[in-house]
């Protein structure tokens, strides 16, 4: 029997969350590659019970729609059915690759590490967020096949066709959910900003005290698609924490294992992005050319005025070859191609 490529969708309740539009572009990707969807059709309400039913009946269904041979694709975490999944596959005699989004054990600390590791071994193979995961996941004793994603892809209908216009002084942006546990460091950069202009899209409310000052201004929120198309910058700015001088708290601190959604996402709007130089991404800003890492935000007053307008066209066309990538799939599709099943 001819083996298949097979996914589990299910409903997704806020689309406007990063780590649900990750993975309905990953099932898009998916079906690029003739993956079939052994769950039901993918549903986006909002009401929680409606959504348990559905994921509920959707697990259920796919069990009895598993072949023996078959690959399937789960995206880690799958709330309380991954182990469940991967255990009927196994009797079905089909296979499990987990793709993880997120590891409890890290930012949320609901799991230990010993429990998440004792669920992911439940699968056949994992493919890991980036390298640094990666790395970390065989140092704390999962030893069956190890993939890696890099970025998370980011399908659009828009996409940046044209160049930014030019600045007197770089201009940073900032953009996302706004609130006192992620990016409380938004309330202390603004009085130590000298050569540059900080534009913040998001939702003021989120982070009470925030205001505007000399070098930053804060917008309303902006769609995605309205951001990719007509964002104005230079740069894409992924930090978290309170603090200028690190990343730091849970959210900031696991920028040391994830690959952020933000960063795929700033590229598709066709900015360079400057990330923290201990995150998991920075080799991959760095050895692609794409952005710039860095240990501190008050590196930017001296840093950013150095940059050459050659050095900026450089970056740009760089951003264009990854986002070209994202928009397709192709970092999903490569990790699928090259994860080693054969002794699993």
């Amino acid at each position: 029997m001819k083996k298949r490529l097979c996914y589990i969708s299910r409903n997704y309740r806020a689309m406007d969350k990063a780590g649900n539009k990750a993975k309905t572009d990953n099932e898009e990707t998916l079906k690029q590659m003739g993956a079939i969807n052994l769950g039901l059709r993918r549903t986006e309400y909002n009401n929680k019970v409606v959504t348990f039913f559905l994921d509920l009946i959707g697990v259920v269904r796919s069990c009895f729609a598993m072949h023996r041979g078959d690959v399937i694709l789960l995206q880690y975490p799958v709330k309380k059915y991954f182990s469940f999944i991967c255990h009927v596959a196994h009797l079905r005699g089909a296979r499990t690759v987990a793709l993880i989004h997120d590891l409890g054990s890290m930012r949320r600390k609901k799991l230990t590490v010993k429990h998440e590791l004792s669920r992911l071994m439940n699968s056949d193979a994992v493919i890991a967020s980036n390298d640094v995961m990666k790395g970390w996941l065989r140092d704390h004793g999962f030893t069956k096949p190890l993939g890696s994603l890099g970025l998370f892809d980011y399908r659009s209908k828009s996409c940046r066709t044209t160049e930014p216009p030019s600045h007197l002084r770089p201009v940073l942006i900032y953009a996302g959910a706004l609130n006192t546990r992620k990016n409380t460091f938004l309330l202390k950069i603004g009085d130590t900003i000298s050569n540059y202009d900080l534009h913040v899209f998001g939702n003021r409310e989120g982070l009470p005290g925030l205001k505007d000052s000399v070098h930053m201004k804060v917008y309303d929120f902006m769609a995605a698609e309205d951001f990719i198309d007509h964002v104005d910058g230079d740069f894409g700015l992924v930090w978290d924490g309170d603090s200028l001088d690190t990343c730091s708290g849970n959210f900031g601190e696991y920028l040391r294992w994830n690959s952020p959604h933000k960063v795929s996402f700033c590229l598709r709007a066709g900015l360079p992005v400057i990330v923290w130089k201990q995150a998991a991404v920075a080799p991959i800003i760095k050895n692609n050319g794409i952005g710039l890492c860095i240990d501190t935000l008050s590196e930017l007053n001296s840093l950013l005025p150095q940059i050459t307008p050659e050095q900026m066209q450089a970056m740009r066309r760089n951003v264009k070859i990854i986002s070209d990538k994202l928009k397709d799939g192709q970092f999903l599709k490569q990790a699928m191609n090259a994860i080693d099943l054969s002794g699993a």
